[in-house]
């Protein structure tokens, strides 16, 4: 693929960022309750009734969630999948994010639900078998988190000298970051 094309390939992805919250809150409900309606869900993701009909639609036409004749809803062995897929990617991205790069908690995971239904399943697969390595007591694994740690990867505020921004400072002015080399 064109380097020039490669950002089409968002929009190829199977799950808007709210259909996999809408997947992931009516399969939370179905384990903690044993059903799911529209106002379950509303209540859940704190929007109205209404809203939450016309978003749950879509979901309804691709058959990921299917509605019985008294208003229960289920998800279909695909919704439940991609659920689950995206369960687990929040699960590890957050994991990564935190334990591994060090971004605080709260943002950690402020930051891998906004990603966790774009990964693929190969980087979702390959991230959670590098976490597993990280995790694991080797002596390897124990080295680099060491290093890594004592790498300094903050904005020196010194864009020609700063191992991070090189060319443009990515932490805007009024946060400490230097600008732009001219």
């Amino acid at each position: 693929m064109q380097r020039g094309e490669t950002w089409k390939e968002y929009e190829s992805n199977p799950l808007t960022h709210s259909a996999a919250h809408y997947l992931m809150t009516i399969r939370a409900l179905l384990q903690e309750r044993g059903y799911a309606r529209v106002t379950d869900i509303a209540r859940a993701l704190n929007i109205t009734r209404g809203s939450c009909s016309i978003s749950l639609k879509p979901l309804k036409k691709r058959a990921l969630v299917i509605e019985d004749d008294n208003k229960f809803l289920q998800l279909s062995a695909e919704g439940d999948r991609l659920a689950q897929l995206v369960e687990k990617n929040d699960e590890v991205v957050e994991a990564f994010l935190r334990d591994v790069l060090g971004v605080e908690g709260e943002q950690a995971e402020i930051d891998a639900c906004k990603i966790e239904h774009l990964l693929s399943l190969d980087t979702s697969l390959r991230l959670a078998g590098f976490l597993s390595f990280i995790q694991s007591d080797s002596k390897v694994a124990r080295d680099f988190l060491k290093e890594l740690a004592e790498t300094n990867t903050g904005c020196a505020g010194d864009v020609a000298n700063c191992p991070v921004c090189q060319e443009s400072c990515l932490v805007p002015p009024a946060q400490g970051g230097a600008t732009p080399r001219a």
